[in-house]
C-alpha cells in the first residue's frame, strides 16, 4: 500500500472515530442550541428547533444524557442552552451541572422552546433560532452532528459555508474509493503505532459503558438479559451481551461517553465491543486486536459512506458486518474469508429497518451481531451466499453497492412512512 493511501485510512479513523456523550441526534440539537446561546450572549427567551425528519425520529424514543430520563427534541435544545459547552463538541452536555437541569425542568413547563418539522433533501439537517429581546440568532448544521454551515446574528451573516454543503457531503461519503481489498491491505501492514491511541480510547470508553450496561437497570437490559438467560460460558452470547449492554446504557441516558463509528454511538460499540471480546477469548496479541478493530471500522465506514449516515437501514447491519470481518481476521481469515462474512451478513439481516434511537436498538444490535457470527463461522468453513441469491452480486463490493442501494434509495419511501407512524397521535 502506498504511503498516501495508508494516510488516507488513518485520516478516516480520526475523523470516525471520535468520543460522544449520549445519543448524537439530541446531541447535535443541544450543540447548535449552545452555539447559538453562545453568540447570543445570554440565555434565549424563546428557541425554536427546525429538525429534519430523521433527527426527530432518532430523538424521540432516546434518554438526552444528564436529564435522568427526559427526551425529546424541546429537552436537547434548551438543555443545550441553559449548560451546554460548544467547545466541548459531540460531549457538549458533559459540563451539565445539576442547576442546569433545574433550570431545564422549569423552562420546560413554559413556551420557551417550540419544535418543527424541517423540510430538506439532507437527512441530517437541522437550524436552531434563539432570541433574546430584539436580537436574534441563527445556527445550521447539516449532514454531520457537529458540521455549522451557517451562523446568523441579527440578520448579518457571521459564518456561511452553505455553497459548499454538496461539495462537503461528496467529499465526506467517498472517503476516495475505499475497498475491502484495500482496507485489508492497510490493516494488514499500517504501523499500529499510529493508530494505537484512536483505537486504546475506543477500546477504554466502550468497554466502560458495556461494563455499567450489565451492572445497571437500563432500558430492556438485553445485555444482562442475554447473560442470565444462556450464560456467560460462551464466546458468541457474551460478543452480542456486551455490544447490546453498552447501548442499553446508552440509549437510556448513561453519562459515559462512547467511541462513535459513522456517526453513531451503537455503531461504534457494535464494531468494536465483539471484536475485543473475541480477542480476549483467543487470546491474541494487542497488535492484532489494533488490526482487527482496523478492519472492523473501516469496513462498516466503507458501507455507510454509500448509505448515508441516517436512513431506514438500521446501522447496526453494516457495523455488525464489520465487527464479524474483524473476528474473522482475529481468526486467521484472510481477505476472501473476511469478505464472505460481510456477504453473509448482509444476506442475512439486510431488512432490519431503523425506526429511531431507542432502547430496542440494543436488541437489533445482538440481533445483528449473531448473523455476523454465523456469517464468520459460515466463511471459515468454506460457505458463503452466492451471487443472484437475492441481493448479493458476483463479489463483494458489487454486493455492498447492492446493499446501499436498496438501503438509500430502495428504502426512502420506508423511512418517510416510519416517520408518519412514529409522530402521528
Amino acid at each position: 500500500m502506498s504511503r498516501e493511501a495508508q494516510e488516507r485510512y488513518i485520516q478516516i479513523l480520526k475523523e470516525e472515530l471520535i468520543p460522544a456523550l449520549g445519543c448524537t441526534e439530541p446531541i447535535a440539537i443541544a450543540y447548535a442550541s449552545a452555539k447559538a446561546r453562545e453568540v447570543l450572549g445570554e440565555l434565549p427567551e424563546s428557541i425554536v428547533a427546525q429538525c429534519s425528519g430523521n433527527i426527530i425520529k432518532n430523538v424521540k424514543g432516546v434518554v438526552v444524557p444528564s436529564t435522568k430520563g427526559m427526551r425529546g427534541v424541546k429537552v436537547a435544545a434548551i438543555l443545550g442552552a441553559v449548560g451546554g459547552d460548544p467547545a466541548r463538541g459531540l460531549e457538549v452536555l458533559s459540563a451539565v451541572m445539576p442547576e442546569h437541569l433545574e433550570t431545564t425542568r422549569r423552562l420546560l413547563e413554559t413556551d420557551l422552546c417550540e419544535e418543527e418539522l424541517l423540510a430538506s433533501p439532507h437527512k441530517l439537517h437541522l437550524i436552531v433560532h434563539a432570541y433574546s429581546g430584539e436580537n436574534s440568532v441563527m445556527v445550521e448544521i447539516v449532514h454531520s452532528h457537529t458540521n455549522v454551515v451557517r451562523i446568523e446574528k441579527n440578520g448579518e451573516v457571521l459564518l456561511d459555508k452553505s455553497q459548499d454543503i454538496v461539495k462537503s457531503i461528496q467529499e465526506q461519503t467517498s472517503y476516495g474509493e475505499m475497498s475491502i481489498a484495500g482496507i485489508f491491505d492497510f490493516a494488514s501492514t499500517v504501523d499500529v503505532a499510529l493508530v494505537s491511541g484512536l483505537l486504546d480510547r475506543q477500546i477504554e470508553y466502550n468497554t466502560a459503558i458495556s461494563a455499567e450496561g450489565l451492572q445497571g437497570l437500563y432500558g430492556a437490559n438485553v445485555g444482562m438479559t442475554l447473560l442470565s438467560g444462556y450464560g456467560d460460558s460462551d464466546v458468541r452470547v457474551r460478543a452480542k451481551a456486551k455490544a447490546a449492554a453498552g447501548s442499553d446504557a446508552r440509549m437510556s441516558g448513561c453519562d459515559l461517553p462512547v467511541v462513535i463509528n459513522s456517526g453513531s454511538g451503537n455503531q461504534g460499540m457494535t464494531v468494536s465491543l465483539p471484536v475485543i471480546e473475541y480477542a480476549q477469548e483467543l487470546c491474541v496479541t494487542k497488535e492484532r486486536l489494533y488490526r482487527a478493530l482496523c478492519i472492523s471500522n473501516l469496513v462498516s465506514i466503507h458501507q455507510k459512506t454509500k448509505i448515508g449516515k441516517l436512513s431506514a437501514y438500521c446501522g447496526a447491519v453494516s457495523a455488525a458486518a464489520g465487527a464479524g470481518a474483524g473476528i474473522t481476521y482475529l481468526s486467521g481469515g484472510g481477505i476472501r474469508e473476511i469478505s464472505q462474512t460481510i456477504i453473509n451478513t448482509l444476506a442475512n439481516v439486510g431488512g432490519i429497518v431503523c425506526d429511531g434511537a431507542k432502547p430496542s436498538c440494543a436488541a437489533k444490535i445482538a440481533s445483528s451481531v449473531d448473523a455476523a457470527i454465523m456469517g464468520f463461522t459460515m466463511a471459515m468453513q468454506g460457505r458463503s451466499f452466492g451471487s443472484g441469491e437475492g441481493l448479493v452480486k458476483d463479489n463483494i463490493e458489487s454486493t455492498i453497492d447492492s446493499i446501499s442501494q436498496m438501503a438509500k434509495n430502495g428504502m426512502r419511501e420506508t423511512d418517510e412512512e416510519i416517520l408518519k407512524i412514529m409522530v402521528s397521535k
